[in-house]
């Protein structure tokens, strides 16, 4: 009898542990996915152009200069055009390989963190 409360018991407590390694699992998915968007519409807002002088736009590509770990930054970037459209075409580049990277990192991370 005393067998079975102890399997129940170990069974309830794997159980548990599974569900919590499930939901770091989707947290980790779910942060790596902002931060990826966070970098995406950063570049997108060079594409377009947008008012350096708008909180939002300022906030986002703040966020992005935080976000691109020193790697993939607008100042030393990894890939750099000198020509007309230069500024949006590196930040296209560096900003949406960072994207890439985090979705890459954050699927990996998923896979090994989920039960």
């Amino acid at each position: 009898m005393n067998d079975v409360a102890d399997k129940s018991t170990t069974a309830q407590r794997s159980l548990g542990v599974a569900r919590a390694r499930s939901t770091a699992a989707r947290v980790v998915w779910v942060l790596c996915l902002v931060v990826a968007l966070v970098l995406a519409t950063a570049a997108f807002s060079f594409a377009l152009e947008a008012n350096d002088k708008n909180g939002l736009v300022r906030l986002l590509r703040d966020l992005a200069d935080f976000f691109d770990l020193g790697v993939f930054d607008l100042q030393n970037p990894v890939k750099d055009w000198d020509d007309e459209n230069g500024r949006v075409k590196t930040a296209l580049f560096n900003y949406g390989l960072a994207a890439v990277v985090y979705l890459v990192a954050g699927r990996l991370l998923e896979r090994l963190i989920r039960p």
